[in-house]
């Protein structure tokens, strides 16, 4: 499997403080980091017994009920988002929805004992639950997934995944895509999201 390193550089997507309230039930939400992690392994352990359609179409229903995508996708685009036309934005959702299918597809493709261990607890701040797992492999140092939800009509949702601890998939994805606005606006940024969804595919 492949990880990429990404760097935290965007303010907008750093956690506010504790808040005083009363902390939410976050049971729940590691409920949803164990599920979508063991469809993480079943796809792993079916290895090439199966297509990458066939995995996709595997992962596609745990991952659209995991992450809030609608969420992420405009967190992703920053105040572009609001510019954009409404076919632009529908486009949008549909290629990062497409295209995260396809990387989970391509990264959990192939098994050789790897686990992944979903600590019981979440850590709360303001209105999020940070939820860590561990993915233990072979021969290798361990790597940490953590998953930073929060609560949409009801369900906890996957808004930000973080890789070692700290490293925002989301601050790199607003990062890259907001250069690429700049160059080429909507319509640049679809292109390159459906170009990153094909090559996954591959």
């Amino acid at each position: 499997m492949m990880y990429r390193a990404i760097s935290m550089s965007v303010a907008a997507v750093v956690w506010a403080q504790p808040s005083l309230a009363q902390a939410p039930d976050t049971r729940p939400a590691v409920a949803v980091a164990q599920t979508f992690s063991d469809a993480l392994i079943d796809s792993m352990r079916a290895g090439a017994s199966i297509t990458f359609s066939e995995r996709s179409a595997r992962l596609a229903p745990v991952i659209d009920r995991s992450f809030d995508l609608p969420l992420t996708t405009r967190l992703a685009v920053g105040p572009a988002w609001s510019t954009f036309s409404a076919a632009d934005q529908t486009a949008l959702a549909a290629a990062i929805r497409r295209m995260t299918i396809a990387e989970y597809s391509r990264n959990f493709s192939k098994w050789n004992g790897e686990a992944i261990t979903v600590d019981n607890k979440a850590n709360v701040r303001a209105v999020d639950a940070l939820v860590r797992t561990t993915l233990s492999r072979k021969g290798k140092e361990p790597v940490v997934i953590s998953y930073r939800m929060r609560q949409s009509g009801g369900r906890w949702r996957i808004v930000d995944v973080l890789f070692n601890g700290s490293v925002s998939q989301l601050a790199t994805r607003r990062s890259d895509y907001a250069a690429i606005v700049k160059r080429g606006g909507a319509k640049a940024l679809i292109a390159h999201l459906e170009a990153a969804a094909d090559k996954a595919a591959r």
